[in-house]
């Protein structure tokens, strides 16, 4: 990774390519990750208490459902040590544990709690304030979408300093004010996170410090194709989320994902690192501040998908889908700002996408859900064509800030002989159904391209690097792309010009 600082992004972004971290120091893993900035946590979870704290239940591992049985047996609000050793759940398929609110569950080191392959989930069920720490927890057998930690998606769960990992599903679920520090979340079946909570809006999740690896390991993408259902975290109407301090990397599909009604997100200070797909996608999603990350290696296997089959579309590594910034949704911002970050080497660079065919109400918008500003039963006709609906009926991205972020492309690196490795973009598709649609034609290229003020300004480019506005027919030089009518990158520098 290069050394070389530049001096329009912040204190921020220099302490972090400096190897710096805003960690406190008695949070400090054991180890870093190999930028020095985050880190490196699985094989260095840290060890939780050798001998059962004052007052704590031991369970004992030589004793199969011994953790269920005593966490019925004992009152809300107890602490539970787990001994070193192998924890089983019985052989039923819905062994679990159901914790009671406030519970503390501790593992000892070599603590480990085993799913043996058999029991679906580790601990269920909607109790509030659970604390889970130092435990290893593997083997469970979630299905399809559904998670072994927290399960139910419990409000106010802090999970810190575990290891979650060779579960099928996801590692764990998430629900309100749920803090996701320090562990190593590792080879899961779907994903490393699920933060879902069914029918409900999660607030004020905290995910820092983590390293997320590996994971998607059933391949979903592949069993199910088109189903969106993959990668490293995965994000579902979470209206407020700190992601900071991450290591993710080497998860298959996606590395962060915000999907459907997603508000209020920092991602900021992370490393994220050779994940088969986007390093982070921002989707139907609004107001999101992503600032001072290190992004390297990332949409190789789907980029190649992409250009294989001969598809011009920009795969990107951040990948703005009919996300923006609106200022009627409280949040730290009314904007998706993008700033001073470091990517380097990916499969092109950012994309920001509005497909004119999917807004509420819409044969393109199969999950029936709608914005955050509108009812479905609004977005029909003759209504949709009116204001406020026109605009309130679609998620639209706009509002985009791109600015004192670095690019860096080496084509010998990234393996890529013409110009569908090196893209920036910002476009939409020619809108044609239903035909009652008031976005067909044109109008939604028109909008996202030059009416809804998405820009890009004083970045530093370095290789070939060309960009793409308004569709997908042709490709455009830095000299059109910073020309009439587009006027994008203003103040931008570029080491490398485009070739002719």
């Amino acid at each position: 990774m290069t050394s070389r600082l530049w001096t329009a992004v912040g204190l921020s972004a220099a302490l972090l390519l400096a190897g710096c971290t805003s960690t406190p120091v008695d949070e400090r893993p054991v180890e870093e990750g190999p930028a020095g900035s985050v880190p490196a946590v699985c094989d260095h979870v840290r060890p939780g208490p050798a001998e059962a704290p004052a007052g704590a239940v031991t369970v004992d591992p030589a004793v199969d459902g011994d953790l269920t049985d005593k966490t019925m047996a004992n009152p809300p609000g107890t602490t539970f040590w787990l001994a070193p050793g192998t924890h089983t759940l019985t052989t039923d398929l819905y062994g679990q544990v159901i914790p009671k609110d406030g519970n503390t569950y501790l593992g000892a080191p070599g603590a480990v709690l085993d799913g043996q392959g058999r029991n679906l989930f580790a601990f269920t069920q909607p109790a509030s304030h659970v604390t889970i720490r130092h435990l290893t927890i593997q083997g469970f057998a979630a299905p399809h979408n559904q998670g072994v930690v927290n399960h139910d998606s419990g409000d106010d769960w802090v999970i810190e300093h575990n290891t979650i990992q060779y579960n099928d599903g996801a590692g764990m679920m998430a629900g309100a004010r749920q803090r996701i520090r320090g562990n190593c979340l590792r080879e899961n079946g779907q994903y490393g996170i699920n933060a879902f909570s069914a029918g409900n809006t999660i607030t004020g999740l905290v995910v820092e410090g983590n390293e997320i690896v590996g994971n998607n390991t059933d391949d979903w993408e592949t069993q199910r194709p088109g189903c969106g259902c993959t990668g490293g975290v995965k994000f579902w109407a979470v209206d407020g989320a700190d992601v900071r301090g991450n290591w993710v990397h080497d998860n298959r599909g996606p590395g962060l994902w915000g999907d459907i009604n997603n508000n209020d997100f920092l991602i900021e200070h992370n490393l994220i690192e050779h994940n088969d797909g986007a390093a982070i996608v921002y989707e139907a999603s609004y107001n999101a501040i992503i600032r001072d990350n290190t992004i390297r290696g990332n949409n190789m296997v789907e980029g190649r998908m992409f250009a294989g089959r001969g598809d011009p579309f920009p795969a990107a590594t951040i990948y703005v889908s009919e996300s923006g910034g609106e200022p009627r949704i409280p949040a730290r911002t009314d904007r998706i700002e993008i700033h001073g970050n470091l990517l380097e080497n990916n499969w092109s660079g950012i994309t920001a996408w509005e497909n004119a065919d999917r807004f509420c109400n819409s044969p393109a918008n199969p999950s029936g859900d709608c914005t955050l500003l509108a009812e479905t039963g609004e977005c029909a006709q003759p209504g949709i064509a009116e204001q406020p609906h026109y605009d309130d009926c679609r998620w639209k991205t706009q509002r985009l800030d791109v600015h004192h972020n670095r690019f860096v492309l080496d084509p010998t690196v990234v393996e890529c002989s013409n110009s569908l490795c090196t893209r920036m973009a910002v476009l939409a598709n020619y809108g044609t159904f239903p035909n009652w649609s008031p976005y067909t034609g044109d109008v939604v290229q028109e909008a996202v391209t030059f009416g809804q003020d998405n820009r890009w300004h004083h970045n530093e480019y370095s290789g070939p690097w060309t960009f793409m506005a308004y569709d997908t027919s042709g490709v455009l030089t830095q000299t059109k792309w910073q020309s009439e009518p587009y006027r994008q990158d203003e103040g931008s520098t570029f080491v490398v010009q485009e070739a002719g």
